[in-house]
């Protein structure tokens, strides 16, 4: 057929511990809900959707993954063949920040450098609960050698320009304006005791 482009196809995987709102940001992004019910992913979910972007139409295919330890040992092979690793936390629960060292070892020992990666720091609604600043979650990617975003899946905050953030880095895509509508705050302080 003439003139017919094969559609673009990138595998995002989600990770990070459990309750940190991945199927969350998911679920807004893809229907622009939020459930307040919280039910624990087991094993690995799989969504996808159509992106258009200012030049090109493009699929991504998202990968909801299991936080809780018991599904650990199924992530590698997850992770082995995407071309984006989104690694969440949430702002309210330290232990989760740090373990994000662990997530990001994991992605590096099966992809190297050759996946974009993505620090998320989640429930930004909850602010007034906030124990990691704004500014680790931008010195702990800058560490990774990751963007980073701060969203809040329950208010939608910031969702839609994390996924525009990501498509904006994937191979063959032409730059988008980064800052494309996100809103400009002022994180409240961490007020959580450092652990």
């Amino acid at each position: 057929m003439a003139g017919s482009n094969p559609l673009a196809k990138y595998k995002l995987v989600f990770l990070g511990d459990q309750s940190v709102g991945k199927t969350s940001i998911i679920t807004r992004f893809m229907y622009d809900t939020f459930d307040n019910t919280y039910q624990a992913t087991i094993g690995i979910d799989f969504l996808s959707k159509t992106m258009y972007l200012e030049d090109r139409t493009i699929r991504l295919q998202l990968w909801d993954t299991a936080g809780q330890e018991r599904f650990r040992s199924l992530i590698p092979s997850y992770i082995r063949d995407s071309s984006v690793a989104i690694v969440v936390y949430d702002i309210t629960n330290r232990t989760t920040f740090l373990d994000t060292a662990r997530w990001v070892e994991d992605i590096r020992a099966e992809r190297g450098n050759d996946v974009i990666l993505m620090l998320v720091g989640n429930k930004t609604d909850l602010a007034d609960k906030r124990c990691v600043s704004a500014e680790e979650g931008e010195s702990k990617a800058k560490e990774f050698g990751a963007m980073f975003i701060e969203t809040s899946a329950k208010a939608g905050y910031n969702v839609k320009p994390l996924f525009r953030q990501v498509a904006a880095a994937l191979p063959g895509i032409d730059p988008i304006i980064q800052k494309q509508n996100t809103r400009k705050w002022k994180p409240a302080p961490a007020r959580c005791e450092r652990l």
